[in-house]
């Protein structure tokens, strides 16, 4: 949740930087309309505070001089005031809960370097990574391959769900769970604690990190229970330290896991409708990182060059890109998308996602650290070690063959 005090304050640059992640101005005005309205109920609680303090002393010293009629006239004053606070306080509470409810609803701020455009054309590439591969023979895409494999049937997955469910066979199926295996021991290799989290998770979970309440179109939600299917492992990983006190954050907490992801795709109809590009089932496999401020800016390139390596350990090309104001997820501050050269497309795609979400989630999840004897809001990170089925994509199309079949890359053949 954004620093409610920080927007307060500085309200007018902070409304810029928003606007920046095209943000309704509306909501932002219904915010400042809130702090106008607290503040003179807070300067009138402070007030009668300050009297009823001030007569609470009188009361002492006439008590000490045996007055016992004058003190418990201004005891009757007191009461008065304690009612009068007490109403005052409701109000406050009413406010404060509604501006609450409102400020979960406001994206994070950008980081400054972050660049301002509109929208995906104007992200910055960074650089790229790797040689496109050549074909001398005419390339298929990877629905077409995988159709002429029985690796994937579009069809019965439909039979099984509905669009954009797909079954993966035959060494398709052996190729995903090998993936996943390599993705995990890979981030171990590099630091990361390998985690196995629950795929369903409550309200509480999901406000945590931001999906809810702004994304509950996006979510499944299970009929007549507190629960959601994750749409991402970085749900659960997050707020595994939820409403804690971490005593001891002197290294950076860094996680791994591979979990399905489940997402409704609302607002994304028509795109990427054939092949297994955008599914309401995939699986992942996720990094989350927890850290002291000093330390996040550190840990965000590692987990981008950990991303990175593992896409040239798989011998795909691919680029960093820098992701513009307009384009910037909810949550995150910063964010740097890694996307891999999809034959068939003839450009790339984003097969992975890196953000700096600062304290954002922090602030929600009430995820703090101790320093100095102090209690501090951490800052969490996340970002796809690869996406799965995306990978799997790349794969096929990069390494296919003119007879229609597929190499496998060097590192997985001991997975398989």
């Amino acid at each position: 949740m954004i620093d409610l005090k920080l927007l307060e304050n500085d309200f007018e640059n902070v409304k810029e930087k928003l606007l920046l992640k095209k943000v309704d101005i509306k909501l932002l005005e219904e915010v400042k309309t809130f702090f106008e309205m607290q503040r003179p109920l807070k300067k009138q609680l402070e007030e009668l505070q300050a009297k009823r303090n001030s007569l609470s002393k009188e009361i002492g010293q006439l008590m000490r001089n045996k007055e016992i009629d004058k003190a418990n006239e201004i005891k009757k004053e007191v009461e008065e005031i304690k009612n009068k606070m007490a109403l005052l306080e409701e109000e406050l509470n009413e406010l404060s809960s509604k501006l609450s409810q409102k400020a979960l609803t406001i994206p994070n701020i950008p980081d400054s370097d972050v660049p301002v455009g509109e929208d995906e054309d104007d992200n910055v590439e960074i650089k790229r990574i790797g040689e496109i591969p050549s074909f001398d023979f005419e390339i298929k895409p990877h629905d077409e391959l995988g159709v002429n494999l029985d690796w994937l049937d579009f069809e019965r997955g439909v039979k099984l769900a509905k669009s954009r469910f797909t079954v993966f066979k035959k060494d398709a199926a052996r190729l995903e769970r090998a993936l996943i295996n390599y993705m995990l021991d890979f981030n171990r290799s590099r630091g990361f604690e390998e985690v196995y989290v629950p795929f369903m998770v409550n309200k509480e979970t999901m406000t945590g990190t931001g999906q809810l309440p702004k994304f509950e179109e996006d979510l499944f939600k299970i009929e007549d229970e507190d629960l959601y299917l994750i749409p991402t492992a970085e749900v659960p990983l997050t707020n595994l330290f939820r409403d804690e006190i971490i005593k001891d954050l002197e290294n950076p907490i860094k996680m791994t896991a591979y979990t399905p992801c489940f997402r409704k795709e609302a607002g994304s109809y028509g795109r990427d409708t054939k092949g297994i590009i955008r599914q309401h089932q995939f699986d992942k496999v996720e990094m989350v990182c927890i850290t002291r401020p000093d330390d996040s800016d550190k840990v965000f390139d590692e987990m981008v060059e950990c991303a990175s390596d593992l896409l040239t350990s798989l011998g795909l090309a691919h680029r960093l890109v820098n992701l513009c104001t307009g384009d910037l997820g909810f949550s995150a501050a910063k964010t740097i998308d890694l996307e891999v050269w999809i034959p068939s497309q003839n450009r790339y795609r984003e097969i992975s996602s890196v953000s700096n979400v600062r304290d954002f989630q922090a602030r929600r999840a009430k995820i703090r650290y101790k320093e100095n004897k102090k209690n501090r809001l951490v800052h969490t990170l996340n970002g796809s070690s690869l996406a799965v089925g995306r990978t799997l994509v790349a794969i096929m199309e990069n390494y296919q063959k003119a007879d229609g079949s597929i190499e496998i890359p060097e590192v997985l053949r001991k997975y398989l």
